[in-house]
Formats: structure tokens, sequence, C-alpha cells
């Protein structure tokens, strides 16, 4: 009796250890395969110029049809706005979990590149669209090669910033960045809407039920500034053609201005 138990036992480790090496291999292998997709976009538009729209209520006074021949990164919940663009954003990006976990059906139903987190995998699975990025821990720092990972920076636009450094994009367009939220209330809470959503362009943005972490604006900055400073060195440039936006971290343009440059 005691010699099975012991044989059993030794079984159990055997299979467990197994169990952890093929598990490990299918996590290397995906881990591969999708730095692969991820170096493949390095400086694939190198020299180019591209738009990232943001999620403000300007949106709604900013002319968008100059954006049609653009190359764009939609964030979050653009696609509400699909009808009044007219276009599809070229690339997407969602990084933040409970906005992945409440949209997850109308995320993996788009047609445009996705970029996420990791942490995200549980929620989104693996799809042909899909990108994931690693996030890097520690103080905020501008990643320049996205294949090796990303710093959040508490904005979406940030990610957005970093993946269009790693494509290569000489000019970066912010339109949609606000910077400026009605609802207050302590940085990175979460809190649950309870009626009509006045900080983004569509009252069902994040309408009544939906949850959503406020804002940390103060960090947002010092992240926006090390994109600053990266595209700067590089002699790239982040142009602000937000309407009445409030951030003051890049120079402002006039949308049309900002396209004939």
């Amino acid at each position: 009796m005691i010699h099975q138990m012991r044989r059993a036992k030794h079984q159990l480790i055997n299979f467990n250890s197994e169990l952890r090496e093929r598990s490990k291999s299918v996590y290397d292998s995906a881990y591969r395969a999708n730095r692969s997709n991820l170096e493949g976009f390095k400086d694939s538009c190198r020299g180019e110029r591209c738009v990232i729209i943001g999620n403000g209520p300007s949106l709604n006074r900013t002319d968008l049809s100059l954006l049609s021949n653009e190359k764009t990164f939609g964030l979050n919940r653009i696609y509400l706005m699909a009808a009044t663009l007219g276009f599809t954003p070229t690339y997407h990006v969602a990084v933040n979990q409970l906005v992945v976990e409440q949209s997850r059906t109308d995320l993996l139903s788009l047609k445009s590149p996705l970029f996420t987190t990791r942490s995200n995998e549980k929620t989104l699975g693996e799809s042909a669209h899909l990108n994931y990025l690693y996030e890097r821990s520690g103080p905020v720092g501008f990643s320049t090669d996205a294949s090796r990972g990303i710093h959040v920076g508490q904005t979406v636009t940030f990610v957005a910033l970093q993946l269009a450094y790693h494509m290569g994009f000489s000019t970066v367009v912010l339109v949609g960045v606000d910077h400026s939220f009605t609802t207050k209330g302590p940085a990175n809470s979460t809190v649950e809407s309870r009626g009509d959503d006045p900080n983004h362009f569509d009252p069902n943005y994040f309408g009544a039920g939906v949850k959503w972490q406020l804002p940390d604006l103060p960090q947002s900055e010092v992240a926006y500034m090390a994109a600053r400073e990266v595209f700067s060195r590089a002699g790239r440039r982040i142009v602000d053609a937000t309407v009445d936006g409030k951030l003051e971290v890049f120079p402002k343009l006039p949308l049309a201005e900002a396209l004939l440059r």
C-alpha cells in the first residue's frame, strides 16, 4: 500500500512537471509569435504622419472629414463615432481593463489591428487582429520599441504615442485630447456612471451603469513630457490640434494647419 502511494505521488509529480513544461512551451511560443508581430510594425511608417484621435467632447467641434486620408489611431470606444467619422481608424488602442472588459464584444469585432496589454489576454483571448503589449513597471518612461514593452503612463494616448514612435511616424497630431474632466474625485478611483457621460464625445460613452476610473491628469502630463522629450531628441514632433484643449505640453495648431505641414 505504501509502495503504491509513493508510486502515485511520483506519477503526480511527473505529471505536474510535464504540464508546467507544456504550459511554458505554449506561452513561449505565443510570446515569440506576438513579439514577431510587433517587430513587424517597427518603422513600417517611417517618416510619415499620423493622427491620434482622443475621446473628448471637442471631437464634436472638430472637422473630422480632414482625417479621411490620414493614418489614424483610434482609442478605447471611438467606434461609437463610426458614423460621424466616415472612416475606420488605421489602428486601435485600448489598455484599461475596465474598458476592455465592458467593451469586449465591440473590440473583438473591430477590423483594424488592436493593441492592448497582456493583462487583457484572459478577456480577449487570441485573434488575428490582436497585438499584446507587455507593460513595463517602475517609473514612467517612454518605450521606443513596443516589442519590448510599453509604459501605460495613466492614459491610453501615451500608449498610442509609443506605438506611433515604434512605427516610425515623424509627426503625430493629437485631436480630441481635451485633458479636462467634469467628473471629479480621487485619481484612479473606480466610479459607476449614473447618467449621461459629459466627459466624452458621446453621452453613452461611459453611460449609466458603466464603471470607469477617474483620470490622473498631473501624472498624464509627466508621461506626455517624456513623449515630447523623446520625439524632440529624434527630430520628430507632436502637435496638439485639439479644439480648446487644456493640455499645455505640446505646441498647438488648428487641425487644418497641422495637416498642411
